[in-house]
């Protein structure tokens, strides 16, 4: 089978749709399967191209046998609006463009959260006649009214009446989580088309791993407790909260035994830093984005890792990626989102949860896990038993699963798309 793949986050970027592209990408080609992936290069967060690339009209390159084509997009930082949609729309043109120079693709995959990817799949898959398969990793535009980028109006109600076209149009759709997949079944769209394929960990690379010594040093944090956060500084991840635990702690505690580190970028990463600055924290350290090789290394750094969202009823929908490389190093958790994520944490006892937006109850878990070493050691145990059940080359292979049964349909006459209503 060749499966076609459009993405516009793929390695050398980090962050979690790039992962989860590239890391099951590269099981269908170890299953024997090939695939080719259009995207664009590699820019995200900054809106800097990576060295070694090009904003080019076309590159081809090779990584672990998935055939990448990078074309040209409008590139700007992973913040404004409008110009993100620029950049959005300019790499579905460009994605539509080079489809045609990929032969004899059995179906196409468009990923989520922003439709326009999705709208190049559906294009792509009309002219080859091959089936549309929809991944849906975030209710998008849902997720852009729940952090107040964008009010109700002609623009989102364009944007909603697109995100159903493309729900009907879909010959099969994966969602990340349940909860995704019960909200689409509510709008009417069939739920027997539908799978659910969560976000994993490659656990051959999160893995337990000694404190890096090197790193240990130059931030500064001997004899520290590193509550870290690792992710995109963004608009939905509420991240004052944990400047507003750590000037609590600092005031408590003149030792600082408890450090906060940051790793990441995002629209908010300035804002954050300036903050930090103005409240003359001693226990908060900031570190840029690093190179996907390099990542381990700094997940190595923590004691707890802290995942936030804001609080919204939509985010209780969602399963933050990062839950997983949690699991994968042995890293106890301080889960400050409700609902379905919420669940898995509680489930395997892998951390402590707290309130979205809560500073008192985000202190009282980081004093509970930094002082109890019996519950600390119990968390980290548990944490490793859960990557067992979320490695993603389990989790590839149940999606290979689903394609191929999706191709076999189609060349039999089979469509799972919804006719228009």
């Amino acid at each position: 089978m060749h499966i076609l793949f459009l993405s516009d986050n793929f390695p050398p970027e980090v962050n979690a749709p790039a992962s989860r592209t590239f890391e099951h990408c590269r099981e269908w080609v170890k299953a024997g399967h090939q695939v080719t992936v259009i995207t664009c290069a590699p820019n995200f967060p900054k809106g800097c191209v990576f060295a070694g690339y090009k904003n080019k009209l076309w590159q081809r390159e090779e990584m672990d046998g998935i055939r990448v084509i990078r074309v040209w997009s409008y590139i700007t930082a992973n913040e404004g609006f409008l110009r993100r949609t620029i950049d959005y729309v300019s790499y579905m043109v460009s994605a539509i463009l080079a489809a045609p120079f990929v032969r004899k693709a059995d179906l196409v995959i468009g990923t989520s959260p922003q439709f326009f990817t999705a709208c190049a799949a559906y294009t792509v898959s009309t002219c080859k006649c091959i089936p549309f398969v929809f991944e849906i990793r975030d209710l998008w535009p849902d997720s852009i009214k729940a952090v107040g980028a964008m009010k109700d109006g002609f623009l989102l109600r364009c944007l909603e009446w697109l995100e159903r076209f493309l729900y009907r149009k879909a010959d099969r759709i994966i969602t990340v989580t349940n909860s995704f997949k019960n909200n689409l079944i509510i709008r009417g769209i069939d739920s027997s088309k539908i799978e659910v394929i969560t976000n994993g960990v490659d656990t051959t690379r999160f893995q337990p791993c000694e404190k890096d010594p090197g790193l240990v040093a130059r931030l500064g944090l001997e004899g520290k407790f590193v509550a870290g956060y690792i992710g995109t500084h963004g608009m939905a991840h509420a991240l004052g909260i944990l400047l507003e635990a750590a000037k609590k702690l600092q005031q408590r505690s003149e030792t600082g035994f408890i450090h906060f580190l940051f790793l990441g970028d995002g629209a908010k990463k300035k804002e954050l830093m300036n903050r930090a600055e103005d409240l003359h924290l001693r226990n908060v350290v900031f570190v840029d984005s690093v190179p996907k090789d390099e990542v381990v290394r700094y997940w190595s750094l923590l004691d707890v890792s802290i995942i936030h969202l804001r609080k919204t009823d939509l985010f209780t929908t969602v399963i933050p990626s990062k839950l997983f490389e949690c699991m994968g190093m042995g890293v106890p958790v301080l889960h400050g989102v409700s609902g379905e994520s919420a669940a898995i944490v509680k489930r395997e006892n892998i951390g402590i949860i707290f309130k979205p937006e809560n500073t008192d109850q985000l202190c009282n878990a980081l004093n509970e896990l930094a002082h109890n070493g019996q519950l600390y050691k119990e968390l980290r145990l548990n944490c490793l038993g859960g990557a067992k059940k979320y490695d993603r080359r389990m989790l590839a292979q149940r999606m290979l699963a689903i394609l191929d049964d999706t191709a076999q349909r189609t060349k039999h006459g089979v469509r799972m798309a919804q006719a228009d209503k």
